[in-house]
Formats: structure tokens, C-alpha cells, sequence
């Protein structure tokens, strides 16, 4: 038959099932541990970085060409699934890693793919995402940053906000408007280093969750960068940073799994031992039905993401539609779940001694960034299958 045919593609193999057991492994081992500090100090999770560079699961996405992995899409999702189980703020190393980088992957020069993917796959730099401004967010069509040619330059001004590593990255994908007359048409996009004259950072944002990955705004202030550096021609920049979040939704919807699954993880072995009435609260079916209900949207988030992973990888047509429903609904069901989990601890679940009101507090972002949650339903509407 050829649904069950095509269910095997994105089937987790025997590779995928050994891939998970050893993130999950590291991610206890190595970075569970540090989370709780991470999210009150508000810093980066270096501990984390460390361990995923060393087990080379930083960047799976990169290419075998260019010393990468070259993990499938199912590889990637289950790396950042299994990361942000414990640790979300952790969980945008590997998703931003690829964020940053696809649009090179998709639309760059080969050599533009040598010189930025090697770096990135020995983990000596990361790669972040520059398309919001203060004043272009949903409509990122709108934006003011400018870059301009300067014989065999261009030069760029502007200010790119909600910047996801920002500062800790070296490398960073930049769209900036090259004709003001063509809106979508006229936006460019540049490879940006963190090391060019005139490049800068704000001051990290203060932000309810994810506290330990730095948001700051970007300055380019007269930054000038060789012609080479351009993305893809002239002009394709908007479409080129549409087609790569067709792809990076689902790692968003990967993180907002992760973080649902272990809030259920720890709810569900809390109220086993917590006691009320003679008996541990899990015997009671009010519970019962709360646990159930969680496990049971986590399972069809996971199916959706996957599904959408598969589409990812394949390239199919309808992948915009998919990857737009995979981290919408999971992201949703990222915050009911975790509200669920805190619900489920009682007074003990709005303490910061126990991590579900973190989990809470994280998940409530993957509604929002790489397109809210109404946008998503936006592009679901205009790509009906």
C-alpha cells in the first residue's frame, strides 16, 4: 500500500533509535546538570556547546562534504528533541547551528558552502539568523537594512533584532534590501562575520524563558563585506529565507517536543511518589486522564514532526503546509502540556526548585519565534493540500 509505504520513509530506522539513546545519554550526563543554573544565570550554556561539539552533535545537518555529519532531517529533529527534553536553552545550539546555516546549504556558491560549513562542522563557529528588525517582524518584507554596492563590496546599515545567539555566534546569515522598489524581490542575502568592522551587539534581551541562549539586537554599522558573500543572487534573499524556515519550523517543532516530553517525564514520576489521601496521587483518575491526555498529544506532536521531517528531507511539495502545522501544533501542545506538568506538582510546580515552571517558561517561545503561531495559520490557509 502506499500509505504504509510512505509512513516507512519517516519511520525512525534502527540508526535513528541508537542516535537517540546516545544524545539522550549525553544530554543527562552533560548538560541536565548544568539547565537549572543556565536558566538562573541567565548564560550560555558552554557546558553544553562542549559536549556537543566533542560528540560532533552541534551541527548534524552539515554536509559529509564539508566535514559534517550529514545527518538527515529525522537525525537533526531527534538531536534538538532529545537536547531540549532537558535543556532548551541548549537545544538552540543544534537548531540555530542550522538555522543560520541552510540558507548557504540551499542557495550559496560552493565555495561560500567550503568556506563557512567546514568551520561550523569542526565546531569552531557558530551560525545565527539575521531577518527581524525592530520594526519588521511578521512582515519581514518590511525590513529597513540596507545593503549597497560598492564595486566589488556591498556595503550594509541596519539593525536586526531577536537575535538568537547573537554575539557568541562568528558567522551570521544576513537579509538586507538591495532594491527598496521590488519589497520581497529587493531583499538580499550575506554571509556576515562577527569579526567585520562595524558589526556590534546590544545588551541581551531579559527575556521569560530560554535565558540561557543570548538574544541581542545586531549593528551594522557600515559594514562592508565582499561581493562574494552574497547568497544566491541578487534579489532572492526573502525567498531564500522563506524556503529555509519551511525546513527550521520543524526543528522548532522538535524543541517544543522535547520540552513537553520532559515535562511529562518528570510529572509522571512525581506523582508516583507524592502521596494525599494514604495513596500516591497517580492512583487517582483525575490524574490519570491529566497524564493521558498529555502523553496522548505528545505522541501525535511527535508523529506530525516527524512526518514533517520526512517531507523535509524529500523535498516534497506540500512541505510548507507541514512544516507550518508540525510546529504549530506541537509548540501548542508544548505550553498545555507544561501547564499541565506545573498543575500536576501543585504548590511544588511553581517553585524554580523543581524545573517544569522552567519547561513552562521556555516552552511558551516556540509559539513565537520563526513565525507566531497566527502566522502559522496563515501559511497553513494559503497552502491547503
Amino acid at each position: 500500500m502506499a500509505g504504509s509505504a510512505d509512513f516507512d520513509l519517516y519511520r525512525p530506522s534502527e540508526e535513528h533509535d541508537m542516535l537517540r539513546e546516545t544524545v539522550r545519554s549525553l544530554a543527562e550526563a552533560k548538560i541536565a546538570p548544568h539547565a537549572a543554573a543556565v536558566d538562573e544565570e541567565a548564560r550560555f550554556p558552554q557546558e553544553a556547546l562542549d559536549a556537543l561539539v566533542t560528540s560532533d552533535l552541534h551541527a548534524v545537518h552539515v554536509p559529509e562534504t564539508y566535514g559534517g555529519a550529514g545527518a538527515d532531517a529525522l537525525a537533526t529533529v531527534i538531536v534538538i528533541e532529545e537536547v531540549a527534553r532537558v535543556c532548551a536553552s541548549s537545544s538552540l545550539i543544534p537548531a540555530v547551528n542550522k538555522l543560520g546555516s541552510l540558507p548557504v546549504i540551499l542557495s550559496g556558491s560552493e565555495a561560500l558552502k567550503a568556506r563557512y560549513m567546514t568551520p561550523l562542522a569542526k565546531g569552531d563557529a557558530m551560525f545565527s539568523y539575521c531577518l527581524s528588525e525592530p520594526d519588521a517582524g511578521s512582515d519581514a518584507a518590511g525590513m529597513k537594512t540596507k545593503a549597497v554596492r560598492d564595486g566589488d563590496h556591498y556595503v550594509l546599515n541596519g539593525v536586526k533584532r531577536w537575535i538568537t545567539n547573537a554575539g557568541v555566534s562568528e558567522f551570521y546569515t544576513v537579509m538586507a534590501v538591495t532594491d527598496p522598489d521590488k519589497r520581497s524581490k529587493g531583499i538580499s542575502a550575506f554571509v556576515v562575520e562577527k569579526g567585520d568592522e562595524g558589526v556590534s551587539f546590544g545588551a541581551p534581551e531579559r527575556k521569560l524563558g530560554i535565558k540561557g541562549s543570548p538574544t541581542r539586537e545586531v549593528y551594522l554599522d557600515n559594514v562592508r563585506i565582499p561581493a562574494d558573500r552574497m547568497i544566491g543572487e541578487e534579489g532572492t534573499g526573502f525567498a531564500t529565507a522563506m524556503k529555509t524556515l519551511d525546513h527550521t519550523r520543524i526543528t522548532i517543532a522538535a524543541q517544543a517536543l522535547g520540552i513537553a516530553q520532559g515535562a511529562l517525564d518528570y510529572a509522571k514520576g512525581y506523582v508516583q511518589e507524592r502521596k494525599q489521601f494514604g495513596k500516591p496521587i497517580a492512583d487517582f483518575q483525575g490524574v490519570q486522564f491529566m497524564l493521558a491526555d498529555m502523553a496522548m498529544k505528545i505522541e501525535a506532536a511527535r508523529q506530525l514532526t516527524y512526518a514533517a521531517a520526512a517531507k523535509s528531507e524529500r523535498g516534497d511539495s506540500d512541505l510548507t503546509f507541514q512544516g507550518a502545522a508540525a510546529k504549530c501544533f506541537a509548540s501548542d501542545v508544548a505550553m498545555e502540556v507544561t501547564t499541565d506538568a506545573v498543575q500536576l506538582l501543585g504548590g511544588y510546580g511553581y517553585t524554580r526548585d523543581y524545573p517544569v515552571e522552567r519547561m513552562m517558561r521556555d516552552a511558551k517561545i516556540t509559539q513565537i519565534y520563526e513565525g507566531t503561531n497566527q502566522v502559522q495559520r496563515i501559511v497553513m490557509a494559503r497552502n491547503l493540500p
